[in-house]
C-alpha cells in the first residue's frame, strides 16, 4: 500500500480515525477530513505520522456542495489524486422520532450528508483513479442496510443509506472497467470509545445485545475496510459487507438456550 493516498471522511475520531491508522499503517499517506473536530483531528494527524507517513487534515462540511467540492480540490491537491476514497462520514440523529415529526431542514441534512454528498464527492475524484486506471472506494452503510426494510424513527437516515446500496452497486459495474472497486461496510452498534478500540481491548468484555456476546470495535471494520483497498481485492466489488457480529438493528436479538 505504500505510495497510495487515502481520504477518509469524518476521520478525526470515531471509526474513521481507526480506519485511518489502519491504512497508514499499511503505509498509505492520509487526508483526514472533520466539521468541527479540529484539535482532535490535528492529534491523529500526529499519530498518523508517528507511523511513518504522511498525512493532514481538511476541515469540510460534506453535507453541503461546497464542503465536498473543496475537500476534493484540496485532498488531490496535497499529494496528487487520491487512490483510496473512504466515505465515513454522515450525520446521525440519535433521538428517535417519526418521520413528521421531523423538520425539512435535518431530512435534507441527512439525505445530503449520507447519500447526495457521497455521490458528488465519489464523482469529484473518480477521473484521477480512472487516469491511473486503479482505485478504492468504500461506503458506509448500517447493519443489513442492503435488505432495506423498514426502520421506524429512522426514516430519512435509511433511506439515504439504502440508496446508497445501489448506488455502490451501479458504481462497481460502471467503474470495473477501469480498475476501481467500491464496496459498502454494515457497521454494527460500535458504542462510544469501542469505536477506536482494538479486538485485543475487548478482552474479557460482555455486550449482552451482541450474539457473539463481546463489543464491536473499530478495529473489526478497520480490518475488513484495509483488505478491501489491498490491490488483490480487486475481484471484489459491489458488495455490501455487514460488520456487525450478528447484530440486527431493526429486528429484536433472538437469544437461544443450550
Amino acid at each position: 500500500m505504500h505510495g497510495r493516498t487515502a481520504l477518509i471522511t469524518g476521520s478525526a475520531k470515531g471509526l474513521g480515525k481507526r480506519t485511518a491508522l489502519q491504512l497508514a499503517g499499511l503505509g498509505c499517506d492520509v487526508v483526514l477530513n472533520y466539521k468541527d473536530s479540529k484539535e482532535e483531528a490535528q492529534r491523529t494527524v500526529s499519530e498518523i505520522e508517528r507511523l511513518g507517513v504522511r498525512a493532514t487534515a481538511i476541515q469540510a462540511d460534506i453535507t453541503t456542495i461546497d464542503g465536498v467540492s473543496r475537500l476534493a480540490e484540496e485532498a488531490s491537491a496535497w499529494n496528487g489524486d487520491i487512490d483510496i476514497l473512504i466515505n465515513n462520514a454522515g450525520p446521525f440523529v440519535r433521538e428517535r422520532r417519526l418521520f413528521a415529526d421531523s423538520d425539512e431542514a435535518e431530512v435534507i441534512r441527512l439525505v445530503n450528508g449520507n447519500l447526495t454528498g457521497v455521490m458528488l464527492l465519489d464523482h469529484k475524484l473518480l477521473p484521477g483513479m480512472r487516469k491511473r486506471r486503479w482505485g478504492r472506494i468504500v461506503h458506509f452503510g448500517f447493519g443489513h442496510a442492503g435488505e432495506a426494510r423498514a426502520w421506524p424513527h429512522r426514516a430519512a437516515y435509511a433511506a439515504a443509506k439504502t440508496g446508497l446500496v445501489s448506488f455502490t452497486k451501479t458504481l462497481a459495474v460502471e467503474e470495473a472497467p477501469f480498475g476501481i472497486t467500491v464496496n459498502m461496510i454494515g457497521p454494527g452498534d460500535i458504542k462510544g470509545s469501542f469505536k477506536e478500540a482494538s479486538i485485543v481491548e475487548t478482552a474479557g468484555k460482555i455486550d449482552e445485545e451482541s450474539p457473539i456476546g463481546r463489543p464491536g470495535t473499530g478495529e473489526d471494520v478497520a480490518r475488513v475496510i484495509s483488505f478491501l483497498c489491498h490491490p488483490n481485492s480487486d475481484f471484489l466489488t459491489g458488495n455490501i459487507i455487514n460488520v456487525t457480529g450478528g447484530f440486527d438493528p431493526i429486528r429484536p436479538n433472538i437469544h437461544t438456550n443450550g
